[in-house]
């Protein structure tokens, strides 16, 4: 089994096309076409992670967090991030991450912190922009199922909790093969009229390459018509956050004490909640801060997250609860997610969770 093929699969799951601008999820360290040998995975790919798969035999290291932001100019190990890399080259070990992409998928990072605390009736908090198009193509009526049912297949007309979305109206197309074309119907140098279906589809644009491939594969022309537009609305399948429902409610202070013990936290840093007993509740694994103005928007009782600063704290202004239970903390059972994933996918290697707490907070 090949890293490259380990990476399809985390691809097709959190593609890279997700990740924020200033993020650098993908292979960072190694060669795709190297045989896998086991996996180690973790949040943080730092030195002593990379010590424990040579230890454990593991070439491949699949981290959520990477461990190089932005461009590396000098390898003299004068950091931790220079040793980290330094160390996994001489050793042949890759170091691959899966991070804001991951965020950003609805059974990625929030979905495991949403199972962790019981949320029900879950929605993406913010979904993202730029991520739609509108596939419009034009097929003969008697072959329109044919297409349309390989365009959903590929992935076309998925609007959020909807499936198989289309719509098509019924007209007259025409043309004139020339010399050296070969015309599914009509004949060269005449003009045909063709009773045609005008088919159009949202696409994500994660996925506009496959549903293309599919439609030209089924289309019976030998050049179909087609076009691709992009659209301002956002997709609601994809995005920063999630927001969800308790069962029912619950006193404030008896939810973030269950709070604290589900997610495994030593300390929560909180505001004032405006209600004696809570219910809506959005979260967002790692630095959420940006989403609160969401957050109050869709009239959460609760935003739970991680790295508020202290002035942003005041920014809840007596209309919903802060609870930041610290970013390693709400991110700590994305490797789980991660390697379930694999398991899932692979038998033909190991999988393993690091034992290195990377947490580099500590608490008394």
């Amino acid at each position: 089994m090949k890293i490259a093929e380990v990476i399809h699969c985390l691809e097709q799951w959190a593609p890279r096309s997700l990740q924020e601008s200033y993020d650098n999820s993908g292979l960072i360290v190694g060669d795709k076409a190297a045989e896998v040998s086991a996996v180690l995975v973790c949040l943080d790919s730092v030195e002593e992670v990379v010590d424990e798969a040579i230890e454990k035999g593991c070439n491949l290291i699949v981290a959520h967090h990477p461990i190089v932001f932005s461009g590396l100019k000098q390898f003299t190990g004068a950091d931790y991030i220079q040793r980290t890399v330094i160390k996994a080259i001489k050793h042949d070990i890759a170091i691959y991450a899966i991070h804001t992409n991951l965020d950003h998928v609805s059974d990625g990072v929030n979905h495991m912190i949403a199972d962790k605390i019981g949320l029900q009736k879950r929605n993406i908090l913010q979904p993202k922009k730029g991520e739609l198009k509108k596939l419009t193509v034009f097929v003969p009526v008697e072959h329109m199922e044919k297409v349309q049912e390989a365009c959903w297949q590929a992935g076309a007309g998925k609007i959020s909790t909807y499936d198989s979305c289309s719509y098509f109206t019924q007209g007259s197309g025409t043309f004139r093969a020339l010399e050296g074309a070969n015309p599914f119907v009509g004949e060269v140098n005449q003009i045909h009229h063709e009773s045609e279906a005008r088919l159009e589809f949202v696409v994500p644009a994660r996925v506009k390459s496959q549903v293309e491939k599919a439609l030209i594969a089924t289309h019976p022309y030998e050049t179909p018509a087609y076009d691709w537009v992009s659209l301002e609305n956002r997709d609601h399948s994809v995005g920063a956050g999630m927001i969800g429902e308790l069962e029912e409610e619950l006193p404030w202070r008896t939810f973030l004490t269950a709070l604290k013990e589900k997610m495994n936290v030593g300390s929560i840093r909180y505001t004032k909640s405006p209600k004696e007993k809570v219910k809506r509740i959005a979260i967002c694994g790692g630095s959420g801060s940006f989403l609160l103005n969401d957050a109050i928007g869709q009239n959460a009782d609760v935003f739970i997250t991680g790295d508020f600063k202290y002035h942003q704290f005041f920014d809840a202004n007596g209309k919903i609860q802060i609870a930041d239970i610290g970013h390693f903390e709400s991110e700590q059972f994305t490797t789980e997610l991660i390697a379930v994933k694999l398991k899932q996918n692979f038998a033909t290697f190991a999988v393993l969770l690091t034992e290195v707490n990377t947490n580099p907070i500590n608490y008394l």
